[in-house]
């Protein structure tokens, strides 16, 4: 059995030893100290050399944990600027408006978090007072992920600033009226303020690490400089077990993103309870960020703990406060001194006899309140740490209480996240502990008061003017639009009105054809940002390699293997394809970053992303919510799509639903093109709608979604005669009728409209011509470019009959006098087509791939599912044998004669 004290073998064995007799003398030395000191004595030495080791260069691997004490000791804090004990009453008004908002609205049952704000006010009043830079500078300034529950915390210093009101503040959680505050940040409900969505969690980091080297991308493609831009991300440290929160640390220390600080508030508890009960969640948060690259700085003891940290000669107090889990710090947090006395001073006789030395009031001074994160000083020395730290991120772990100055009720109970008003009682307690100007008669019916000092009071003169220095009031958003971008020549889109004659196509590659072409306009061709996970070739975009470049803030450091090829892979500082790897995430964080920039830097970047269909909606719909929350702009475009058209790859890449899931958001405009010219028109469009002259109420804060095929297929001209481009915007025109398509059926004989999107308008139209040839059916073919953007039109036809206002649907007038029932087409679940039929006049149908994808070819899977030109044929002559236009026995004939 092997012996577990045994020294194992490692790396270092495989190397020659220069000199074994200096190597022994120095493991002596280790063994001496152990034995004569103690094997805590022996640890401590070995940390300070390693510590000393990777301070002076020498190459070692690096201490993923270091003791459970503050990164920068008392004695090397720099000294606080400005007026303390004015930031300290800013401080507290701001503390009593965000609970007393919240309690003021639990009376109409809107809910609201208290504790967390009250945990974190130095974390954000340290940053707003000396740090967080303004958009009145440079137009960018620093870009701020506000951490979700602690909003109440940042309306309270809107309205210390005049930027709210009483009013607002009301009408928290109350935004039917127009005039309300969301509960979280949201930019698309608060637009002037709000920049960053962050809740659902997780979605804060992800996107302000994407951020950061988006700032960096502007930076080194000489789009702007925004160097001095900081990207600072406020996030809860139970937030940090959301995969996405963790997702990318290693691209932020790889590219070296010191314009981007994370500060987690560790107060140790998520929503129901401590974050590791059992362990120590600093610990471990340090020792993944350290592994992954990350400069990491501790702020966890407030000065009160200078005196005991003094008194421990021994280090036995570092070792005491390495053990103790969370829960039972949490737990000192709520007990009396003699309860700390015995189960944390008692557990180590070094430690007893420094509990002697201690008052009551010193314990629970420091157990109950004294927090790095709960002093201004400690805070800033952090912040000063992290934006002067060079070469890698910064993550500061501020060690906090949770409900901190919100009485005994609140702090450290398991159950705050969910408490969501205090009593008149309590709010008295902490008007005393704050030290505020409230007067028992302000209490009005037993309703709280808002408490302001005055809008030309020092707090406000003060926090106005420490806000100008930093360039203007934050958080902000800013919108100063631009002149639209110029529209791009005409001869990009219009090569596609031809067709491809006999050449086959698939729309995946006639769409990164068209892009190609907008790149080199010179106008607008450096403002596209192309975004791909790891799939470039898969997407036939390696044409784009060597003329646009891989962004790579290195350059390229190496030989690349193809470089003797014409595409060969080209990575550039300056390059603009973003080629993310394999993730989606990464990638949909990308696009948030580039498609906000109008915003965020007044550049408006036009970003395309182009990802597997299936893998795009079904794996990051939330990032897509949080798009259309940010009022993000550009294409989403999901390729291989269709349940049948991607062959042999299966269920899990089989995409029968993604505009089903697409159809949920109402700033996605869905689109399921058949054709390249369609693909051009859209895109013309889009960049019209949201770069170019918007129309008279028209949003311009949407985004596009094009399913794009992998099936070369002929590409057909576009029809002529008008009305055909309005058509493939609005989602519906005719594509050719039994007669201009050259197909022979009787005089007379029954008709049917057949609708198609995507790849299944050609199985359409070979249906159309066996309808014709062995049915004698004549058929009329739709291109149904836009399920979603007909029932969004219809929507709004309906809702406008309600408000007395005559309106006829666009599919309806479309569709007007079409002879015959109507038989609908897609490559996806049914309920693609089905979303506008109770808007369609004629008797409806449809097909459709319901269920799991599977594995074969296109034709065999088309037949599986019911969907290729002959069972469109059975399925359209059963809706005409219903009314008595064909004869019944005709369906049963053509369901044998096809194998059906």
């Amino acid at each position: 059995m092997t012996d577990p004290n045994a020294i194992q073998p490692s790396a270092l064995d495989q190397l020659p030893d220069r000199d074994p007799e200096e190597t022994a003398e120095w493991q002596a030395s280790l063994d001496a100290v152990a034995r004569e000191a103690g094997p805590h004595r022996a640890a401590y030495l070995m940390r300070r050399t390693l510590e000393r080791a990777e301070a002076g260069g020498v190459a070692l691997p690096k201490l993923l944990e270091t003791d459970y004490v503050n990164t920068i000791p008392t004695s090397a804090e720099p000294a606080l600027p400005g007026d303390p004990e004015m930031e300290a009453r800013i401080t507290a008004w701001n503390r009593w408006n965000a609970a007393a908002m919240v309690t003021r609205g639990a009376k109409h049952g809107v809910g609201g978090h208290i504790a967390t704000f009250a945990s974190a006010a130095w974390l954000y009043e340290t940053g707003f007072n000396h740090f967080f830079r303004g958009k009145e500078q440079d137009g960018s300034g620093d870009q701020l992920y506000i951490q979700g529950h602690a909003s109440p915390g940042i309306y309270a210093r809107a309205f210390l600033d005049g930027r709210l009101d009483e009013a607002h503040l009301d009408n928290f959680r109350q935004e039917a009226g127009g005039n309300g505050l969301p509960s979280y940040p949201h930019p698309r409900r608060l637009p002037w303020l709000w920049e960053f969505p962050t809740v659902s969690m997780g979605l804060g980091p992800l996107s302000a690490i994407y951020q950061a080297r988006f700032n960096r991308y502007l930076t080194n493609r000489g789009v702007k400089d925004v160097s001095a831009s900081h990207v600072w991300a406020f996030l809860g440290d139970g937030e940090m077990d959301e995969p996405e929160s963790t997702a990318a640390l290693a691209l932020a220390a790889r590219e070296e993103l010191d314009n981007l600080t994370f500060v987690i508030n560790c107060n140790l508890q998520r929503l129901d309870g401590p974050v590791r009960a059992n362990f120590k969640i600093v610990q471990e948060l340090e020792a993944q960020f350290r592994g992954a690259g990350w400069n990491v700085v501790k702020t966890l003891w407030g000065s009160a703990w200078d005196e005991l940290f003094a008194l421990d000669t021994t280090g036995a107090l570092v070792r005491r406060l390495r053990q103790v889990p969370d829960a039972q710090v949490q737990t000192y947090q709520t007990r009396d001194a003699a309860y700390i006395r015995q189960d944390f001073f008692g557990a180590d006789p070094a430690l007893a006899e420094m509990a002697k030395l201690l008052s009551d009031d010193k314990i629970l001074e420091c157990f109950h309140l004294s927090r790095g994160g709960h002093e201004a000083r400690k805070v800033y020395a952090a912040y000063k740490a992290a934006v002067e730290h060079k070469g890698a991120p910064t993550v500061i772990l501020a060690q906090t209480v949770k409900g901190h100055t919100l009485g005994e009720g609140f702090a450290s109970k398991n159950a705050n996240h969910q408490m969501k008003k205090l009593s008149v009682d309590e709010f008295k307690t902490m008007r005393d502990l704050l030290d505020l100007p409230i007067k028992d008669s302000d209490f009005t019916d037993g309703v709280v008061p808002y408490g302001h000092p005055g809008a030309d009071s020092p707090e406000v003169r003060y926090l106005q003017e420490r806000r100008a220095a930093l360039g203007g009031p934050a958080p902000a958003r800013r919108v100063h639009p631009p002149a639209p971008l110029p529209a791009p020549a005409d001869k990009a889109f219009a090569a596609f009105d031809k067709g491809s004659g006999s050449q086959n196509v698939a729309t995946t590659m006639a769409f990164v054809r068209l892009v190609k072409d907008l790149v080199r306009d010179k106008e607008t061709g450096k403002r596209w940002v192309p975004i791909v996970p790891d799939e470039a070739r898969t997407f036939g975009m390696e044409s784009l390699f060597p003329s646009l470049g891989i962004y790579s803030p290195k350059g390229q450091t190496y030989e690349p293997v193809d470089r003797d090829q014409l595409m060969y892979y080209k990575e550039a500082k300056n390059g603009q394809i973003l080629n993310e790897g394999i993730t989606e995430a990464g990638s949909m964080a990308d696009f948030i970053a580039a498609s906000t920039a109008y915003a965020t830097h007044g550049e408006a970047m036009i970003p395309f992303y182009i990802f597997y269909s299936m893998f795009g909606w079904q794996r990051t719909a939330d990032q897509m919510w949080q798009l259309g929350d940010q009022l993000g702009r550009g294409f989403l475009v999901g390729a291989t799509a269709g349940r049948t058209t991607l062959t042999g790859e299966g269920l899990q890449h089989a995409d029968g639903h993604s505009p089903v899931i697409a159809a949920t958001n109402p700033a996605a405009l869905s689109y399921d093109p058949a054709f390249a010219y369609e693909i051009a028109v859209i895109v013309r469009e889009g960049l019209r709608r949201m770069y170019g002259e918007a129309k008279p109420g028209e949003d311009q804060n949407v985004f596009y979604y094009l399913t794009v095929y992998n099936e070369p297929l002929p590409q057909p001209a576009k029809p002529a005669g008008p009305g055909v481009d309005e058509g493939i915007v609005k989602g519906l025109y005719r594509f050719n009728t039994a007669e201009t398509a050259g197909v022979t059926a009787p005089a007379n004989a029954p008709r049917i409209q057949l609708l198609g999107s995507g790849t299944a308008i050609h199985w359409t139209l070979e249906a159309q011509k066996l309808l014709a040839e062995e049915w004698g059916v004549a058929a009329d073919v739709w291109s149904a470019t836009s399920w979603g953007e007909l029932r969004r039109d219809a929507l709004d036809a309906d809702a406008a009959l309600l408000r007395g206002e005559e309106r006829v649907p666009y599919v309806r007038q479309a569709l007007q006098g079409a002879e015959g029932p109507v038989l609908a087409v897609s490559d996806y679940m049914r309920q693609v087509p089905d979303q506008i039929a109770q808007w369609v006049e004629q008797d409806w149908s449809s097909l459709g791939a319901d269920g799991f994808g599977l594995s074969d070819t296109r034709e065999a899977a088309r037949r599986h599912f019911g969907v290729d030109a002959r069972s469109i044929v059975v399925a359209a002559l059963a809706q005409l044998a219903k009314r008595g236009e064909v004869k019944a026995s005709a369906v049963k004939e053509a369901r044998e004669k096809y194998g059906l």
